[in-house]
């Protein structure tokens, strides 16, 4: 049986929708709060305010249950620790667990400006870091030696505007960096990290997606690598829970 993935596409721009209309909202709510004069600390709170990524949750959740993951437990607020090697566990964005068996884990991660090298670096070595902790325990049988592997995907939305698509330069003082990094803004170097950790199978697959904030906040985005679209991540994830489910 085909999966279903109709209508992907307008519920990819709900979600969008929702994360930008949701920093609105923390934005406004800390300002008042704040008091006037102190705006950034109201844009602060709205970038780490977490829940903006929500709807992404909710995407993913209709996807697989449209496939007839009827048996399964999608898990996206609460009960999302996984155990690590180098730590004892790390709280994923979602789950899937289905009679005792993870499925799939996934996070979903955001970048706005107007600071965008620093976290960049930090989402990398998130990304790395997380990626490399569970395949390790894994490895080392945390969930037993029979158990499956586990589908593992990463989302990543960042805001399109001019300082992320601009030329950035890195320092050489000693040795020369990759060439494909040379003059690269930070949206191409998301999307050269995120090919990067499928193709180390640090995970099993990525999707990037930019939007504005005007056009975002209408549910207008774009995919900026046809390797690394929605789409083609909910494709792969369900079609490895549904051929698990099914060959039960």
């Amino acid at each position: 049986m085909p999966l279903d993935l109709s209508g992907t596409d307008e519920l990819t721009r709900f979600a969008v929708q929702a994360y930008w209309q949701t920093l609105a909202a923390q934005s406004a709510k800390q300002s008042a709060k704040a008091g006037r004069g102190q705006a950034d600390r109201g844009t602060r709170a709205a970038v780490t305010g977490g829940k903006q990524m929500d709807g992404f949750g909710r995407l993913i959740e209709h996807v697989l249950l449209r496939n007839g993951l009827k048996n399964s437990h999608v898990y996206q607020d609460s009960k999302l620790e996984l155990p690590g090697y180098f730590r004892p566990t790390k709280k994923w964005d979602i789950l899937v667990v289905h009679e005792g068996v993870l499925l799939a884990a996934m996070e979903f991660k955001s970048q706005r400006g107007p600071s965008f090298g620093n976290n960049f670096n930090n989402r990398t070595e998130e990304a790395v870091g997380t990626g490399h902790d569970f395949a390790t325990a894994l490895r080392e049988g945390v969930l037993g030696k029979k158990h499956p592997m586990p589908w593992l995907g990463w989302v990543m939305l960042l805001e399109d505007c001019a300082k992320s698509n601009a030329p950035v330069d890195v320092a050489e003082p000693h040795f020369a960096v990759f060439r494909e990094f040379k003059g690269s803004s930070y949206s191409k170097r998301y999307e050269l990290m995120l090919r990067k950790l499928v193709r180390e199978r640090l995970y099993d697959c990525a999707a990037f997606i930019t939007a504005t904030e005007s056009g975002g906040s209408r549910g207008d985005y774009s995919e900026p690598a046809s390797d690394m679209t929605m789409k083609k991540f909910l494709a792969s994830l369900s079609g490895h829970v549904v051929a698990y489910v099914a060959g039960r």
